[in-house]
């Protein structure tokens, strides 16, 4: 058994593309989870973390851990507080983004189930990511045409 301080400031990845400013820190990785991921973010006053998504195997839970983070979802703009646990289920009714509307950083926990393989959809720029069981990218693009099952098959 592990145990992991959220109060950290120690990060694995950070992101520097304007409007889109965080740290990452590897939560599930650092207990060595085998069932269920986390990681925690910090925002940066007037950013976004990833698009607006959805995803199609996985369920993912937000924890409000510092600031006042806003909320989009399919039910619209919301602003959250510390403490604040919001459930993205999987599909149609997960989409979601988080951005950074206040003069602060602001830290949210990520949680959610490792199912592989997933597909993650992009509504507002229309595309369709996939990864394999084994969490290796195989696509990200946008859907061309609907193809016939036996299209170019001999």
């Amino acid at each position: 058994m592990g145990v992991v301080n959220l109060d950290t400031n120690e990060w694995d990845r950070t992101e520097e593309r304007d409007d889109w400013r965080s740290k990452d820190a590897w939560i599930g990785a650092r207990l060595k989870a085998e069932l269920i991921g986390a990681s925690m973010y910090e925002l940066e006053p007037g950013n976004k973390l990833w698009p607006y998504h959805t995803h199609h195997a996985n369920e993912e839970w937000l924890l409000v851990v510092r600031g006042q983070p806003t909320l989009r979802s399919a039910d619209g703009e919301q602003d959250l507080r510390e403490g604040d646990v919001v459930c993205f289920r999987r599909g149609k009714d997960g989409f979601h983004q988080v951005s950074n509307r206040t003069d602060s950083p602001i830290r949210v926990l990520m949680i959610s189930t490792l199912i592989a393989p997933d597909i993650v959809q992009y509504p507002d720029s229309g595309k369709i990511g996939a990864r394999s069981v084994a969490g290796e990218r195989i696509l990200l693009g946008r859907p061309g045409p609907d193809l016939d099952y036996w299209e170019g098959e001999d």
